[in-house]
């Protein structure tokens, strides 16, 4: 990918994520960027509803990563809800295809400003065991960073989110 393209990619999706972050705070619902998961991925966004229900966002920006994500059904053993975050001008068509299995999983439609549901996530209610503890996984990474925003020094003490 040219460099241009990366940037223009990149600002897409800080700009998705952005009106995601919107749409959910207005919600109740606080989420953290590039939260990795024990399985070895990373979730674009993570967050916790207010009845305590953790959700994943993956945000597509281009039809190639989208199409060409053959992993993220990983997520879903991470959260009790799945969205698709999407840029207004993707084409949300392979969406509702049963690869993309429909039936358990959202799709928000966000620009740099805000968001919309336009279809929301069904609730898969995790393991009550399996649920403590990735909330408690993004509550500690979430206050790591914060600690490391206040003070860059304390990286080195902190390991990994």
């Amino acid at each position: 990918m040219a460099e241009a393209d990366s940037f223009s990619f990149t600002h897409a999706a800080a700009d998705v994520a952005r009106g995601i972050g919107r749409l959910f705070a207005r919600n109740g619902i606080w989420c953290m960027p590039e939260m990795p998961l024990r399985c070895g991925r990373r979730a674009d966004l993570m967050g916790v509803d207010p009845k305590g229900h953790v959700i994943i966002v993956e945000i597509k920006v281009a039809r190639a990563d989208l199409l060409g994500d053959a992993k993220w059904t990983d997520y879903l053993d991470y959260c009790d809800r799945f969205y698709w975050g999407l840029s207004p001008a993707l084409d949300r068509a392979p969406l509702e295809t049963e690869v993309f299995r429909p039936d358990c999983c959202g799709v928000i439609v966000a620009d740099g400003y805000d968001a919309e549901i336009l279809r929301p996530a069904p609730l898969r209610q995790m393991a009550a065991a399996r649920r403590k503890v990735e909330t408690e996984r993004l509550a500690r990474a979430s206050l790591r960073r914060l600690v490391n925003l206040g003070d860059p020094h304390t990286v080195q003490w902190g390991g990994e989110d």
